[in-house]
Formats: structure tokens, C-alpha cells, sequence
């Protein structure tokens, strides 16, 4: 597994400048995004939504994020490579380097290191970052710190190494089925739109909204962005609880991804399913989340 890890590092580091590949692929996308627009009609719509549900929702904010980067509840293998692999549908790259840059944001959140923070520039934090610099391409020895839990894994190293597999098998499957308008809005429309509102947690929700927890970055928790991410908008709750696998706190803070994992978990698919109480957290004033313990439970 070493060995497969180095090689995916020297593949994936990259100089100071403009990440070209990148770069072009984002351009591409966009302009498929743009004619998709001249392909109108409800079934594609719906399409779009189902699409953006398989891989924002299971994919990064299910799979990504709350299991593989924060560990925030445990599936049965096969359930995590699935939703492993609709993350790969995303166009985030593989888990091995979204889990990395997402664990070293926690780490340096709002202080240099950080990888997209709004203080080095809002553009950079939404995007910027992406197409500069190293981006998510880190080298060995940093994915090896970061991530020794899916270096281990055979699956984890192989879909990072060949993550656009997924995606290239989906656009052939809806250019067979739906022609042109499923490959624009099935894929690259899509694509932009699940793009944007991922890069809007790191942008918007380190930029406005509200604050519960005085945690030492920026973070706070923004309903829009929240409903655009399925649940991710409820930034500032998970910065000063990032193990729970609940975002929204509140009644009335619309959690998409939480609704699934507690299907799951009643379903016998999810266990060790952590989550803040409430009843017992401190209050906001007294919060700092590099000092706090977590307040969590397993339900």
C-alpha cells in the first residue's frame, strides 16, 4: 500500500502555478454547463436533481465527508466503497486527497496552511485554490500523515489513483440512453452546479452567516448554503463539533444528510452514529474548538 501511495503522490503533486489539467477540465465543464441550457425539458431537470443527490449528497457529504474524513459513524465496507464511489461522480478527485485537504482545513482552519481559507481571498477559497498551487495535490509524506486509515485500504488507493473511471462510465451510460441532453445535464451541468455549492462551504461559510460556537477559525452556519450542500451549510456547528455526524443542531436547520445517515441507521446499514447533545454542551461563550471536548453520543 506504500508503494501505491507514493505513486499516487507523485502523480498528483504539483508546481506553485496554474494547475493546467485542472484548469482546463473546470473550463470544459463549464462550457458543457452553459449548452446544457439550450437542451431544456423536465426530464433532464429531474435527471440533474437525482444525479446531484447520488453524488453531493451520498458522495461527498455522506461518503467524503462525514464517514471516510471525520469518521462520524461506520457502514459495512461495501456500503462505504459505494458511497465512496459516488464521490468519485463529483469531479473532487479520489477520497485519498479529499479526505487529506480536508483534515489539514480542520487542522489550520483560518490560519496559514489552510488550504482555502477566505483570508488569503474570497475567490481563492471558492475556487482559486482549485486551479493554483497544490490544491488538493499534496505530496507523499502529507497524504501519508493525513490519511493513514485509507492508505491501508486496497479500494481507497485504487478509485483515487483511477477516480474518473465512475464518471467517464456515467456519461457513456447517459449518452446511450438519453443522447445529448442527459451527457450535458447528467454530467457536466450537474458537475458545475454540485461543484459551486461544495466550494461555497469553504467560501460563504467562513465569509456570513451566524455563529453558535465561538470556535477559533471563521466558520458559520448559513441556511442557503446548507440547503445548496445538503446539510454542509451548518459549517459553524461542525467546526466546533467535527466528529458529529449531525450538522443541523436545531429543528429548524434542514439537514439532508443527517435525514439519510438516520435512515440508514435504522435500516441496520449505520452504527457508532455520533452525535452532539445538546442537553449537555457548554455554552457558546465558553466554546473554543481547538479546546472543547466532544459532547457526542452514539444514537
Amino acid at each position: 500500500m506504500t508503494a501505491g501511495i507514493e505513486e499516487l503522490g507523485k502523480r498528483a503533486t504539483a508546481g506553485s502555478g496554474i494547475n493546467w489539467v485542472t484548469a482546463i477540465f473546470m473550463i470544459l465543464f463549464h462550457v458543457g454547463a452553459v449548452a446544457a441550457l439550450f437542451f431544456f425539458s423536465w426530464k433532464v431537470v429531474l435527471l440533474l436533481v437525482f444525479l446531484n443527490w447520488v453524488s453531493g449528497s451520498l458522495g461527498i457529504g455522506l461518503g467524503y465527508h462525514r464517514l471516510l474524513t471525520h469518521r462520524g459513524y461506520k457502514t459495512p465496507k461495501w456500503l462505504e466503497y459505494f458511497l465512496t464511489t459516488c464521490g468519485t461522480l463529483a469531479l473532487q478527485g479520489g477520497p485519498i486527497f479529499w479526505v487529506a485537504t480536508h483534515r489539514i482545513h480542520h487542522k489550520y482552519s483560518d490560519k496559514e496552511g489552510d488550504p482555502h481559507s477566505p483570508r488569503d481571498g474570497k475567490w481563492w477559497a471558492h475556487m482559486g485554490w482549485v486551479l493554483v498551487g497544490k490544491s488538493m495535490h499534496h505530496d507523499t509524506s502529507t497524504l501519508a500523515r493525513y490519511v493513514p486509515d485509507l492508505a491501508k485500504d486496497k479500494f481507497h488507493v485504487r478509485i483515487t489513483k483511477y477516480h474518473y473511471v465512475p464518471m467517464i462510465v456515467l456519461g457513456v451510460v447517459l449518452l446511450a440512453i438519453g443522447g445529448l441532453p442527459f451527457l450535458l445535464w447528467g454530467v457536466f451541468l450537474r458537475t458545475v452546479v454540485g461543484l459551486h455549492s461544495t466550494w461555497m462551504v469553504n467560501s460563504a461559510t467562513h465569509t456570513w452567516g451566524s455563529r453558535r460556537f465561538a470556535t477559533r477559525d471563521e466558520s458559520t452556519n448559513s441556511w442557503w448554503v446548507a440547503l445548496l450542500s445538503f446539510g454542509e451549510g451548518w459549517h459553524n456547528n461542525h467546526h466546533a463539533h467535527p466528529v458529529s455526524a449531525r450538522h443541523g443542531l436545531a429543528w429548524y436547520e434542514i439537514d439532508f444528510n443527517w435525514y439519510a445517515i438516520s435512515a440508514l441507521r435504522k435500516l441496520g446499514l449505520a452504527r457508532k452514529v455520533y452525535a452532539v447533545d445538546l442537553a449537555t454542551r457548554p455554552p457558546a461563550s465558553e466554546m473554543a474548538s481547538a479546546e472543547v471536548a466532544e459532547d457526542l453520543v452514539s444514537v
